[in-house]
């Protein structure tokens, strides 16, 4: 059994907002299993859902570039956001765009690549580029999406530059339908995935061991209220289509006109421009998200320089 110690709690806290007596109850119950633990104190109405937000801490900017039936999603990071202001840094993260839409989503491949206008490789540029600004950075991340027929669209949230921001999104729609409808289309609904922040495509995507666990956690706390087990039974059916309103792209509720499921938009729009549209997939960058920053404590820095 791990040792419960303060610092183990004092995670559980952060990740939960429960108690702290709340937390080393439940992390004693658990034999100090973390994500255990969680379901634990979701089962006792004591912690909200497990979205846990880590720190968001990495700076730089989020590139997308989409042509047509293409498009894609990079990620640079560098120190700090004074960087992200710097145009030879957007420059950079804009070639960067460029060469994936033309590469593909391999970063080693996009690292090999010539950087246009720069007369040496991605990788020669990125390091010509820390040397020149006298920061680390790290290509991170990107991610491609191709449609056959249709459209790639695009959103990028709160923009600095054209393509490039800290919130970037793309929808792929499939369909042989009226491309400019299909195109607005889109675009409205890569603004939906910034805002809505969908974890799967549809049902049929989402993470089995997710919804295991979901359903473990929604049938206890079912039983807990004593009525039959047909009628948990239907109470965990009604959560869990509850669940997929939450987490699932085409059944959440379009932010846009506030009432109409996702599915159900692309059904309507489909009859409008005589062809059915397919949600073949999406993206959705947040700069940073998945990276711990390291927290300083400046007195301790201070005192370690003083030599105390």
């Amino acid at each position: 059994m791990a040792e419960i110690t303060a610092s183990l709690v004092k995670e559980l806290r952060e990740k939960t907002g429960a108690g702290m007596m709340d937390c080393k109850k439940a992390l004693g119950e658990t034999a100090g299993d973390i994500e255990a633990a969680i379901d634990w104190l979701r089962t006792k109405g004591l912690a909200a859902a497990a979205k846990k937000a880590g720190r968001v801490a990495a700076e730089g900017l989020v590139g997308i570039a989409a042509a047509g039936t293409k498009g894609v999603a990079v990620e640079v990071n560098a120190e700090t956001d004074f960087v992200a202001r710097n145009e030879q840094f957007q420059g950079f993260v804009s070639a960067v765009a460029a060469v994936a839409l033309a590469k593909g989503a391999d970063v080693e491949a996009i690292k090999a690549a010539e950087c246009p206008g720069a007369g040496k490789s991605v990788a020669e540029q990125l390091t010509a580029l820390i040397a020149t600004i006298g920061e680390n950075m790290n290509f991170r991340r990107a991610v491609y999406l191709e449609v056959p027929n249709g459209v790639v669209a695009s959103y990028m949230h709160s923009s600095i530059a054209p393509g490039l921001g800290k919130i970037g999104c793309m929808v792929a729609l499939e369909s042989t339908g009226d491309q400019a409808r299909l195109a607005e289309l889109g675009k409205q609904l890569a603004m939906h995935v910034a805002a809505a922040n969908p974890q799967f495509l549809d049902p049929s995507a989402v993470d089995n061991a997710a919804l295991e666990r979901e359903k473990a956690v929604l049938t206890e706390q079912a039983q807990a209220s004593g009525k039959p087990a047909a009628v948990v039974e239907k109470m965990v059916e009604g959560r869990i289509r509850k669940y997929y309103e939450e987490v699932c792209l085409s059944e959440q509720i379009f932010v846009i006109d506030q009432e109409s499921k996702i599915s159900k938009v692309l059904e309507t729009v489909g009859k409008e421009i005589g062809a059915p549209i397919k949600l073949a997939g999406f993206v959705r960058f947040a700069l940073g998200e998945g990276i711990e920053k390291e927290e300083k404590d400046f007195a301790a820095e201070v005192a370690a320089q003083l030599g105390h």
